[in-house]
């Protein structure tokens, strides 16, 4: 199986990278046997989709970029927000691709941006875009903000996303998809987000109530988003 992660991000290292990771990572650990992961960096290709624009030619790079795409069993694309939706770097490479290579292919779609009041940007510009395309994309999409690093939910989403994106292509049920998950699905951190949007805080237990011994109630320990970050630098 060939998957293929498109990443907009801008920056070194990138927390739009850093989420097309954890979404790819995921998603493979669902999937029986060898897994090929590739990943496209919108970034290194700006010149040359610049040039395809202006010559109708694509480059070496872009040219090879375009082939994954297209020849890849399912995509994860992420963008970074940018007024309020996706970058234009990123709509120009799919402006670039052929018009016809995502027709029925799976795309788990996801975004980043400074604030969670851009999480809808999943829902108004990326699915109305990959809708146009043709491509099929799976029902949750995952939206991180930067409070959202360490935190809740955002383990949640990928889990859920990288599931559905397995079933997809082709993997039912789902790796990991037993009583355990099943539980997690109906619970509230399940259903409170749907691309990314919460629904409001959480009920607090009662007083003095305590997880039970080895219930794994415990929480792992919390990363800080810089060192996350500094951990992806060359």
């Amino acid at each position: 199986m060939k998957l293929v992660v498109v990443s907009a991000g801008l920056s070194v290292p990138s927390s739009t990278r850093l989420l097309g990771d954890r979404l790819a990572a995921a998603t493979v650990a669902r999937v029986p046997g060898e897994a090929d992961v590739q990943v496209v960096e919108l970034r290194d290709l700006a010149v040359e989709i610049a040039h395809n624009f202006t010559n109708g030619f694509p480059g070496p790079r872009l040219s090879a970029a375009l082939g994954a795409v297209e020849a890849a069993d399912g995509l994860i694309v992420v963008t970074p927000v940018f007024s309020a939706s996706y970058s234009g770097l990123f709509k120009s490479f799919f402006d670039v691709l052929d018009k016809d290579a995502l027709v029925g292919k799976p795309v788990l779609l996801a975004a980043t941006g400074g604030s969670a009041r851009h999480s809808l940007v999943l829902e108004h510009a990326l699915r109305p875009l990959f809708a146009y395309l043709r491509a099929t994309t799976v029902p949750t999409a995952v939206y991180a903000a930067s409070e959202d690093w360490g935190a809740d939910g955002l383990a949640e989403r990928t889990e859920r996303a990288a599931g559905e994106l397995a079933g997809l292509l082709g993997v039912w049920p789902p790796a990991g998809a037993g009583a355990g998950a099943g539980a997690g699905a109906g619970s509230r951190s399940g259903e409170a987000y749907e691309s990314g949007v919460p629904s409001g805080p959480e009920v607090p237990s009662a007083p003095g109530a305590e997880a039970a011994p080895g219930s794994g109630a415990e929480l792992p320990p919390v990363v800080p988003f810089e060192q996350q970050l500094a951990a992806l630098r060359p």
